[in-house]
């Protein structure tokens, strides 16, 4: 068993004070990012007895993907930050436990570094809308060409970056010859704006559905959109071509007191109803929140910070660990709600909630 709390502790005792709060902290007074991981513990599972899960199966698919579990590696910039191996240790960790990772833009490492060490495992790529359309359509082109399985693009980045106050009492800033693969970019000497500044003259914040419809045209695989939290945005997303919905909050480093993802996440459910899959993302640290998940209608969750912690003092091995840990958790969970597979949980496993 690993304990995933104190795992963090030991990542934090390795980082500079900096570099924790850069993963760590979210956005003002850190409401939304305190609310996400309690929203799961307020919700409650209703067991199932006198089932047959003799063998329990966390096996999935979504949008084509094949999944040995329903937790999926969420983005998450600079990871070379976090470890000298960066990415490429993070797709070799998420590879080894069956795990499929979702690379980030903005890395340390190139997308199709990522996709060479994650040695043939699904792999999807989140970017953003850029204002420059050539080159958010090189990014797609180059990701198809480098053979991953779907984009996520991310849209609650927009129209502003959220407010960090962790970041700006520690005036945190890229080290220098820090480096932003995917764009060429190496952070010069005396530069001194934190890791949104070289971000911030590149997103158009006039972006709207109908641009959403390009993306899903210019690119030939499933495009999901990141960052949705109103049911009415799913549906809009969903009008403009996306092939799914992440139900996200940013990890709560954009608006702080915006809706905790797990609270967010029936609506959309039933708004989307069934025509795209759905997920989530946010405070997810139990096997047992990812079956909460799962019964509320997501059709797979995402992972980030413990999957840092794990990067951050084991490299590669630390990514498996805390993927097979929450694997084992969410095999455990199942079982004892007397379901045998993922199709087998549904709403009325969650106390309140009418089945789906």
């Amino acid at each position: 068993m690993l304990d995933l709390e104190n795992l963090e502790h030991r990542a934090r005792e390795r980082l500079s004070a900096t570099v924790y709060d850069y993963f760590a902290g979210g956005a003002d007074d850190e409401t939304t990012l305190a609310d996400n991981p309690a929203a799961w513990k307020r919700m409650r599972l209703v067991p199932r007895v006198m089932r047959d899960v003799a063998q329990v199966s966390t096996e999935t698919e979504v949008l084509g993907t094949g999944m040995a579990i329903p937790i999926m590696v969420g983005p998450w910039a600079f990871q070379g930050l976090a470890h000298p191996e960066g990415e490429p240790a993070t797709a070799r960790g998420a590879a080894a436990a069956g795990a499929v990772m979702v690379a980030s833009t903005v890395a340390t490492s190139s997308l199709e570094e990522v996709a060479l060490a994650a040695a043939g495992s699904p792999l999807w790529f989140q970017f953003y809308l850029l204002s420059d359309r050539a080159m958010t359509a090189d990014l797609l082109h180059r990701a198809t060409a480098a053979g991953y399985r779907a984009v996520v693009m991310t849209v609650d980045k927009l129209p502003v970056a959220g407010r960090r106050r962790r970041l700006a009492a520690d005036r945190f800033s890229l080290p220098e010859g820090s480096v932003i693969a995917n764009f060429g970019y190496v952070v010069p000497e005396g530069h001194d704006a934190g890791p949104d500044g070289y971000l911030r003259g590149l997103l158009d914040p006039s972006v709207t559905f109908d641009d959403m419809e390009w993306a899903c045209a210019e690119c030939s695989l499933p495009l999901v959109v990141k960052g949705i939290l109103h049911p009415d945005d799913a549906v809009a997303a969903v009008e403009a071509g996306a092939a799914g919905v992440i139900v996200s909050n940013h990890g709560g480093r954009q608006l702080d007191g915006a809706i905790a993802t797990a609270d967010a996440l029936p609506a959309v459910v039933d708004a989307v109803a069934g025509r795209v899959p759905v997920l989530v993302d946010g405070g997810i640290r139990s096997g047992a929140d990812v079956v909460k998940a799962l019964a509320v209608g997501a059709a797979a969750v995402l992972v980030t910070r413990p999957i840092i912690w794990g990067l951050v003092v084991h490299g590669a091995p630390g990514v498996e660990a805390v993927l097979r840990e929450l694997a084992a958790e969410t095999s455990h969970a199942m079982a004892l709600c007397g379901a045998g597979s993922v199709a087998a949980i549904d709403r009325g496993l969650v106390s309140g909630m009418a089945r789906r």
